[in-house]
C-alpha cells in the first residue's frame, strides 16, 4: 500500500510516496542537507574508486585497502575485487568473509546493500539499491533507496542486475543477463528478464 503526501521546501511542491510497512526505505529530496550530504559521499567515493581503479589484479593488499576506506570497515584476507569497481557511496557496503568481486562491476548503495560470507559476483553485475519516482515531475527531485541482502554462498553470474528492495536467499544462483526484481528463495536457480525460478538447487 501507498501512502502519498505532500509538503514544501525551497518553494518547490513535492508530492511524495511512502511504502507502508517498509520502514527500511529511503527517500531523499533535493534541495535538503540529506541530498547534500548523498552528493559529498559520492565525489568521496569517486575519489577513492578513480585511486583504486588504478591498480591490477596483483595488487591485492593495496585494493582490499582502498576498499576499507571507501566502506569504512575493514575486509577480509580473504576478500578478492579485480578493478575496476564502481559506487556512488560505499558506506552503506556491508561485506562478508571471502567474497569474490569480478572486475567492472557497480554497487549503489544508499538504500544499504549486506554481502554475506562465500559470495561470488561475476563481471559487470550491477546492484542497485536506488530509483527515483515513475512520475516525469517527481523524477528528479525524489531519490528513493531500498535495500538489497545477497545471502551467504550467492552466486551472482556476469552481467546481472539486481533491482532495490531484493533478498537474494543462501545458495542461489542468479543467471548471466538476469534482472531481478523479487526476492530470491535460498538454494534457487533464477534467470531472465524479469528474473524466473528455473529450479531448485542441491549437491546431489
Amino acid at each position: 500500500m501507498k501512502i502519498y503526501f505532500r509538503f514544501y521546501t525551497h518553494g518547490i511542491n513535492f508530492i511524495s510516496m511512502i511504502y507502508k510497512n517498509d520502514d527500511r526505505t529511503r527517500i531523499i529530496y533535493r534541495r535538503t542537507p540529506e541530498s547534500a550530504a548523498m552528493v559529498a559521499n559520492t565525489k568521496r567515493a569517486m575519489e577513492i574508486t578513480t585511486a583504486l581503479n588504478r591498480l591490477t589484479f596483483s595488487d591485492t593488499d593495496e585494493v582490499r585497502a582502498l576498499f576499507s576506506q571507501l566502506i569504512k570497515k575493514e575486509v577480509d584476507e580473504g576478500f578478492i575485487l579485480i578493478p575496476p569497481f564502481y559506487t556512488a557511496g560505499g558506506d552503506e557496503i556491508r561485506i562478508g568473509r571471502n567474497v569474490f568481486i569480478n572486475q567492472n562491476c557497480t554497487f549503489y548503495d544508499l538504500g544499504g546493500l549486506d554481502i554475506g560470507d562465500e559470495v561470488m559476483i561475476g563481471p559487470n553485475v550491477s546492484i542497485i539499491t536506488t530509483g527515483h519516482p515513475i512520475e516525469p515531475s517527481q523524477r528528479r527531485s525524489i531519490t528513493i533507496g531500498k535495500p538489497i541482502v545477497i545471502g551467504r554462498n550467492v552466486w551472482i553470474a556476469a552481467g546481472a542486475t539486481i533491482i532495490g528492495g531484493v533478498t537474494v536467499g543462501e545458495n542461489s544462483v542468479i543467471a548471466a543477463g538476469s534482472v531481478v526484481t523479487k526476492d530470491v528463495p535460498p538454494n534457487t536457480l533464477v534467470g531472465g528478464n524479469p528474473a524466473h525460478i528455473i529450479r531448485s538447487i542441491d549437491d546431489n
